[in-house]
């Protein structure tokens, strides 16, 4: 049994002076100016306005509810608040600390109920209250391992850019210091080629139809989900029974290029990602086209980064053709035309070497930060149930 006592959300604040004039519809949101502007959304800051008349810079820090979103925003510097859906929340100080009133309100795991309001639920739970010097304490647990997840984000998104914009580079410069030539698919180091890809193509293969299921007794297929990225996720994988002509023929090799048929969304026809013998004795849907390449003259990772620049995607999602169902289709035969990129096999290979230490480097801050969201929801349980006290823990962010 714990010693605390609890609280009910309706008498854990108290009336603020934040009113409509400091609220800014959404049309008058702007990606700059010098105030930020906080609403409902997922994002934390929605943009930025210039009206001061409308700044917040009172009752700091301030807990914002998404009444249609449930998301919950911790906000201690000036601000303006978004219009749409949005309450504000100014903590009791007497008896609660504000952060430690943060995590105990993103705690209560609100059901959603669709775009429909989510106050008046939120005023009927009830918070735990243990001592102020206690809930100083776990607010800094819990805000220390935030900020390590923080830190993770700000490298995959520095990661992300840094490859986007070196991709860029490589794919019209390369490594050589050349002069550059104009070619049918832009920019490019004035010793490449530019060639269809079946020409640089051993065999060009559609996927099994066989009906996949997440019983475990057929072999892994993979499906248009796995397709993530320029990457192979197993993290949602069927299994089907394949017939006996399709167990040689289909099965998948290190190197093969696996792409995105059939897709509902224009930009994602074409989607390319590489099989690396993520599973042993694998298989691909119908939805989905194996192209496997000649390897000593054009390297799989240099052709599946070269698909997820700008040019690469466009030239598939731009040949798609809709369906009467509303989906987009590319098939072998548009994969066949594409045109590819071709610099020596020692440039290819030193290429696709660059990008895969950046995409490393994203990888390990995405494990990362995983680890640390499973620690945080797990802390934060244990704490607010007392079942976890802060005398207990150390926890280990590195």
């Amino acid at each position: 049994m714990t010693d605390w006592g609890t609280c009910a959300v309706s008498n854990s604040f108290v009336k603020s002076k934040v009113g409509r004039k400091n609220q800014i519809p959404a049309k008058g949101i702007s990606e700059t100016g010098s105030f930020p502007i906080i609403d409902q959304g997922q994002d934390f800051i929605a943009g930025y306005c210039d009206d001061e008349n409308k700044l917040i810079d009172f009752e700091l820090p301030l807990i914002i509810f998404g009444d249609h979103t449930r998301c919950f925003k911790y906000v201690d510097f000036p601000f303006v608040l978004g219009a749409d859906g949005t309450k504000v929340l100014a903590p009791k100080k007497e008896i609660y600390d504000p952060k430690f009133y943060y995590f105990a309100l993103i705690s209560l795991e609100l059901p959603t109920r669709g775009y429909n309001r989510h106050f008046k639920m939120l005023k009927e739970r009830s918070l735990p209250l243990p001592p102020l010097s206690e809930q100083k304490k776990i607010a800094h647990i819990l805000s220390t391992v935030q900020q390590a997840i923080e830190e993770q984000e700000r490298i995959i998104q520095t990661t992300t850019e840094l490859k986007k914009a070196l991709m860029q580079k490589l794919f019209t410069e390369g490594l050589r210091g050349e002069p550059q030539k104009q070619t049918e698919i832009g920019p490019i180091p004035e010793s490449w080629k530019v060639v269809p890809l079946e020409q640089k193509a051993e065999s060009f293969q559609y996927g099994t139809s066989t009906k996949c299921g997440y019983e475990s007794d057929g072999k892994p297929v993979l499906r248009i989900p796995n397709i993530i990225g320029g990457h192979v996720d197993i993290t949602d994988l069927k299994f089907g029974k394949l017939k006996k002509s399709e167990l040689g023929k289909l099965t998948l090799h290190a190197g093969d290029l696996l792409f995105v048929r059939t897709n509902g969304v224009k930009e994602n026809a074409g989607r390319c990602s590489l099989f690396n013998n993520e599973l042993d004795d694998c298989y691909y849907a119908s939805y989905l086209i194996r192209v496997r390449l000649y390897p000593k003259i054009l390297n799989p990772s240099f052709l599946n980064e070269y698909t997820r620049t700008e040019v690469g995607t466009s030239f598939l999602s731009g040949r798609s053709i809709r369906t009467a169902d509303g989906k987009f289709n590319i098939n072998s035969g548009t994969l066949k035309t594409m045109l590819v990129p071709v610099p020596t096999i020692d440039e290819q290979n030193e290429i696709a070497q660059s990008l895969k230490f950046i995409e490393m480097k994203a990888a390990h801050a995405y494990t990362k930060k995983a680890n640390l969201q499973d620690l945080f929801r797990s802390l934060i349980h244990g704490l607010m149930t007392a079942k976890i006290r802060v005398n207990e823990i150390s926890p280990n962010i590195n």
